[in-house]
């Protein structure tokens, strides 16, 4: 076996492997997939799950657009990391900042899960079919904004918990419907609540949505060893286009910015859009190149869209979001 290998070898691997994850359901369920798919790749590793409440967890009565945007849901798991209290960290990749802290880089991003979003609705009606002036719930900026885009007579609602406590909240806050990562309802095994997967062009994912992101520190190549095998190329590929579109985008939870990347043969795909608070100005676009280098389509695309228009918006909504600060 490996591990009894880099033991013979006495190369030191930790035991217990820890890994490190927020208290959630859904980051639980993540992180024992993580454990199980790193224990049947190397049999013999004993792993340890630690919860780390983060800021994100700690304030729940408030959109996360006013509280800081990406990084809420990673900080404090990340600052672990650095410290060596724990050797991996398993987050959602939609919840990755677009830089990550010196002494940290992605270590392994497994097969995704369903990119898309999901409409659950309290009658099991799609999209098309809910009434003028439906109440929305949605924690998300990007979802809202889409949203208004398509329709402006519904009423958007902010929405946080747990996924079980938002499709509860869809009866005891009577919401006519609210939107989900498909990713996440899958996972919890929820599927039966859905009534509409969101076609792409309806409602573009969040950057990195439905992929996992095994965060590991730059100078510990024995746990970089141990979750490569983890890794899945496609998915990553994917996921690097749509993180340089983020980046050059200046992205945050304050800025609504979508990203879609597709791999087909040698070929990355990549839809991206940026709008305005209101979502009425909404500028969307696609960008192809080769798969070898998805970080130069995924910074040509932003590039295109801020030429578009985009700089504008972007500048519009950052004066918005520092005149907001002020107040």
């Amino acid at each position: 076996m490996f591990v009894r290998k880099l033991r013979e070898l006495r190369i030191r691997v930790p035991d217990p492997i820890k890994i490190g994850t927020r208290g959630s359901k859904l980051a639980l369920w993540q992180a024992e997939w993580v454990r199980s798919a790193l224990q049947a790749v190397h049999p013999g590793l004993t792993i340890e799950i630690v919860t780390i409440k983060t800021t994100g967890d700690k304030i729940l009565d408030v959109p996360l657009s006013r509280v800081g945007g990406k990084g809420l849901f990673v900080k404090e798991i990340e600052e672990s990391l650095l410290q060596s209290h724990i050797d991996l960290a398993v987050h959602s990749m939609k919840d990755m900042p677009a830089q990550l802290p010196e002494g940290l880089k992605i270590g392994a991003v497994p097969e995704r899960e369903n990119p898309q979003d999901v409409l659950i609705s309290r009658f099991g009606k799609p999209l098309a079919e809910l009434t003028p002036g439906s109440r929305i719930g949605t924690s998300s900026l990007r979802r809202s904004v889409q949203l208004k885009h398509r329709r402006p007579d519904f009423e958007i609602l902010p929405l946080r918990g747990n996924i079980d406590t938002r499709i509860r909240k869809l009866e005891t806050e009577n919401l006519d419907a609210i939107v989900l990562a498909a990713a996440g309802v899958r996972r919890m095994n929820l599927e039966n609540h859905i009534s509409e997967y969101l076609d792409l062009s309806v409602m573009l994912p969040a950057v990195g949505q439905g992929a996992l992101c095994i965060q590991i520190r730059k100078d510990d190549p024995v746990i970089a060893v141990l979750v490569e095998g983890l890794n899945h190329p496609v998915t990553r590929v994917g996921v690097e286009a749509e993180r340089a579109f983020l980046s050059r985008m200046e992205g945050s939870c304050q800025v609504p910015i979508a990203a879609a990347g597709n791999v087909s043969g040698d070929t990355v795909s990549l839809c991206g859009l940026i709008a305005d608070l209101d979502g009425k100005r909404l500028i969307q676009d696609n960008l192809s190149g080769p798969k070898e280098a998805p970080e130069r389509v995924g910074y040509g695309l932003a590039d295109r869209l801020l030429e578009a228009g985009g700089k504008e918006i972007l500048k519009t909504v950052l004066a918005q979001i520092k005149d907001g600060e002020k107040r």
